[in-house]
């Protein structure tokens, strides 16, 4: 008989499975992310935690629906952004560039739950014990009996844990393990698939809660097959910009809450720290009359921020007009600049036009159509908007306003911040909200043009 042939190819992007090596993948289009996996090879591994969890099926009449027990750690940014706190038994997928603190942030944060009576064990791939203690002695919270636990062979690992029997496991990070029974490197797409399956199963059959930091790759998606990201139960993002001091901790996928929460912290010499009150940090450095400036209460999950939209207008000195946009999405630059043409008169068309959202923000909801509009008539005219004015609202293609959600939590931080007034779609059921505030002006507004009229009256 022909001996049976085992082998078979995964591409690194996705995780696409076939029996022949292929140049490009057919599930993802990317072209040479095919690398070959023996799935036979890892059967007898011998590492522990591989046990396969005894359970039945049940009716689900019969289960209880209760909330999920959570331990809240001394973060509020991070309990918020996981949905409350840590659920035991979960696993949870950190990636972000390099230097953007991810380590940090796991290492005050298994230091804050050491300090409150749970047993934690830090494992580190990429640094010594020695440097995790130099890195630990920089921050304000210490505890001498945290584990930290320098290795990178999985075997090893699940032995100490076998011993250690911890409540929380950090992993740092999963592209440094490796099984010795598993074809390919550490990183690898084998090594990353066993080794994450291994964590899994641990993570739910002694309801361990385990982190593990992921890198990423140029792109900004977390490095290895895209099934690592199917694998875990929460997938985080830790952002900024290495120039600014700021962090943004987001969720992609969370199955024990929302998906649209974030979590903002600073980057200091002793660590980590929260903003409680992020709206004020990305407006404390706003010029009273500068042109091309507009504030817009944009909501992050439950959460409203005010933020700062700017705008450049100047004369295009070749035959194209030029788009350049940070923080704010390029085809909803160019839809606006074509709506505020067609139904303002503005001749934007050899204007090259330059759109940033201060402090590395990212804005992509609809309600921040009519602050960058506004930001737009004002660089034109280079007539600024009052330092108190605020602006809400989605822009349709017929210049109407269309209505947003959670216009009351928006209106209550503009005016919680010193805002007194703030522009809203006219389609809101803004009488009661009208009545209920006492420092702010709530004006509501059917169309661009009419906003446009009201800030600049003025205008040319």
């Amino acid at each position: 008989m022909a001996k049976k042939k085992t082998i078979i190819y995964l591409c690194d992007n996705c995780g696409y499975e076939t029996p022949k090596w292929l140049g490009k993948c057919p599930n993802c289009g990317e072209w040479n992310t095919f690398r070959e996996f023996n799935p036979n090879s890892g059967k007898n591994s011998g590492v522990s935690g591989e046990g396969k969890l005894e359970s039945e099926p049940v009716a689900i009449g019969k289960i209880k629906s209760s909330d999920l027990p959570r331990f809240k750690t001394d973060f509020s940014e991070f309990n918020r952004v996981l949905g409350g706190g840590i659920v035991p038994g979960s696993l949870v997928l950190i990636g972000g560039d390099p230097g953007i603190g991810k380590s940090t942030l796991l290492l005050q944060i298994s230091l804050h739950l050491q300090s409150k009576g749970k047993k934690v064990l830090y494992v580190s791939g990429e640094e010594s014990a020695a440097q995790i203690k130099m890195r630990a002695e920089r921050m304000s919270t210490s505890a001498d009996d945290f584990l930290v636990y320098s290795e990178t062979d999985l075997e090893l690992i699940m032995s100490a844990i076998d011993r250690v029997k911890p409540d929380y496991l950090i992993v740092d990070s999963i592209q440094t393990m490796q099984i010795g029974d598993i074809n390919g490197l550490a990183g690898s797409v084998s090594q990353v698939r066993e080794t994450t399956a291994v964590l899994m199963r641990l993570a739910k059959s002694q309801k361990i809660a385990t982190f593990i930091v992921g890198h990423v790759t140029k792109e900004g998606n977390i490095a290895g097959p895209r099934m690592l990201e199917h694998m875990v139960d929460t997938v985080l993002y830790f952002e900024g910009e290495k120039h600014h001091s700021f962090r943004l901790l987001r969720a992609v996928k969370n199955r024990f809450g929302s998906t649209n929460e974030i979590g903002v912290f600073e980057m200091s010499s002793t660590g980590l720290s929260e903003v409680e009150n992020p709206s004020q940090l990305f407006l404390e450095e706003r010029l009273a009359d500068a042109a091309g400036s507009a504030v817009v209460v944009s909501m992050e999950g439950t959460r409203p921020i005010l933020a700062e939209v700017q705008c450049l207008i100047t004369p295009t000195v070749f035959g194209n007009a030029r788009r350049t946009t940070s923080g704010l999405e390029y085809n909803r630059v160019a839809l606006l600049m074509a709506v505020l043409e067609k139904r303002t008169g503005l001749l934007l068309q050899n204007q090259d036009a330059y759109f940033k959202s201060t402090g590395g923000l990212k804005l992509d909801e609809p309600a921040i159509d009519l602050a960058v509009a506004i930001s737009i008539v004002s660089s034109y005219y280079d007539s600024a908007t009052k330092v108190t004015d605020c602006f809400v609202g989605e822009i349709g293609l017929a210049g109407e306003l269309r209505r947003v959600s959670r216009i009351e939590d928006r209106i209550k931080e503009a005016e919680k911040l010193g805002f007194t007034r703030i522009f809203i779609p006219a389609n809101n059921d803004t009488q009661a909200l009208i009545k209920a505030s006492k420092s702010i002006q709530v004006v509501g507004a059917k169309t661009l043009t009419e906003v446009v009229k009201k800030v600049f009256p003025n205008a040319r």
